[in-house]
């Protein structure tokens, strides 16, 4: 008897753990809804999730509001399964001579180049952020003062506390949240689609 009980008790750890990455920082803050009217983000939506040139062109157009541009990204989700949206990405910024290589790119790229390119690679396989963190953390040397470029900072390294910590879960978002210096240049609808989600954590800090 003692074999199917721990089968079973396995057989839960596994869906545990499935089902909190399912639900977690990346995958249930779709504020990309606070950005619905935006012709681009309902071409992102009608691409069945293929990040397609024109999406690739609008998130280079270094002119183009980051928030927006994250939007994008946003919209176009995740599986999984994993995608290589990243692969494609990098592959239209060497074409369009923005970058030589990923290495290039994390040392010397644009700011909005590498903040599209951490949100996209932690969509890309949400069990596998560190990559994206770098680029993020790049990115945020950058524009220190963006509200946008921190709180996808933050998502993305909640993503991994996951794995680890509950309350810094909700301690990565809340910090952001809660500083007055930062720019706010992600709107209102959007932040509350964020933290409607990431406030459930708070009770884990008790």
């Amino acid at each position: 008897m003692k074999t199917p009980i721990l089968l079973i008790g396995l057989l839960a750890l596994v869906l545990f753990k499935n089902n909190s990455y399912a639900d977690s920082p990346l995958t249930s803050t779709p504020f990309a809804e606070a950005y619905k009217t935006e012709a681009i983000v309902v071409k992102a939506a009608n691409s069945e999730g293929v990040l397609t040139k024109e999406l690739m062109g609008y998130l280079a157009e270094k002119n183009n509001p980051i928030a927006i541009k994250m939007a994008i990204i946003n919209q176009l989700g995740w599986d999984f399964s994993g995608t290589s949206k990243s692969t494609d990405y990098l592959d239209y910024l060497k074409s369009i001579g923005r970058c030589k290589s990923q290495n290039d790119l994390l040392k010397k790229g644009q700011k909005d180049d590498l903040l599209c390119m951490a949100y996209i690679k932690a969509m890309d396989n949400y069990f596998e952020v560190d990559a994206a963190i770098k680029f993020a953390e790049a990115a945020v040397k950058k524009n220190p003062k963006s509200y946008t470029f921190h709180i996808i900072l933050a998502l993305i390294k909640a993503q991994k506390a996951m794995g680890t910590d509950w309350c810094q879960v909700y301690q990565l978002a809340h910090a952001v949240h809660t500083n007055t210096m930062l720019n706010r240049d992600m709107n209102d609808d959007a932040i509350k689609i964020i933290f409607d989600y990431m406030d459930l954590y708070k009770e884990e800090c008790k």
